[in-house]
């Protein structure tokens, strides 16, 4: 069903819609701060509007999940909603996330990659940090675990595939790229993104308020920090 000349909904399972914010015929992975903007904007307007009927939303780079409640509403009715409702998308008047800034214990100790990455950018290791902590990310998703954000986009000189083979153990907190993305891992797990740091800041803590410090549209920056003061904000070393 289309609902304008860039959103399109779909069914996505008994009590499920989808909304897709880019052409549906991409296969490919869109990362754009546009797409992802009306993505939030929409998001906003849900929650504002249809929260009465609504049992969970969950955002990506360009689309939303849309899980509601069967027995307040059907997916004909919640269709009609939603086509009215996302007529009021209007990018220009879109607010911008918030600023979070991020500490990074940057160091050959904490980054295990940061040499690697230097070889391959032909950079010093202070040229990598210096690129990584110099740009402001957006969050584009949070996925693959709780508070694990998605966040674009990485400086392109420092842009670095996944791990042909991913290692069965990546510390919390390491801050890490994959391709033209960085993120920072929210509790120990297997992962093949490459290491350049360690955040002490829970990403992921069922008893805070909020349980996550970040959230989709949110922009990161990233500010270095020494061993000591890594230490000091509660962050670990093995």
């Amino acid at each position: 069903m289309k609902i304008n000349d860039t959103i399109h909904l779909d069914v996505a399972g008994e009590n499920a819609l989808i909304l897709y914010f880019s052409p549906r015929e991409q296969n490919s992975l869109v990362v754009s701060a546009e797409i992802n903007r009306k993505v939030q904007q929409a998001e906003q307007l849900i929650r504002q509007h249809l929260s009465a009927v609504i049992v969970d939303l969950i955002p990506s780079y360009a689309s939303i999940l849309v899980v509601f409640d069967l027995v307040k509403i059907d997916h004909h009715h919640l269709r009609n909603q939603l086509q009215e409702l996302l007529k009021q998308c209007n990018l220009a008047n879109s607010k911008l996330g918030r600023l979070i800034e991020l500490p990074c214990y940057y160091s050959l100790e904490s980054g295990m990659d940061l040499v690697r990455i230097a070889k391959h950018a032909k950079l010093s290791v202070e040229q990598v940090i210096a690129l990584h902590q110099g740009q402001e990310y957006r969050v584009y998703a949070i996925g693959f675990a709780p508070g694990f954000a998605y966040l674009g986009e990485v400086d392109e000189r420092i842009a670095m595939p996944r791990l042909t083979t991913p290692r069965l153990k990546v510390p919390k907190g390491a801050v890490a790229i994959a391709d033209r993305q960085t993120a920072v891992y929210p509790a120990q797990s297997p992962g093949g993104w490459n290491i350049i740091g360690l955040c002490p800041v829970d990403m992921f803590n069922p008893q805070a308020k909020p349980i996550m410090p970040l959230a989709v549209g949110d922009r990161v920056k990233f500010i270095a920090i020494d061993r000591q003061l890594y230490l000091n904000q509660g962050g670990k070393l093995s």
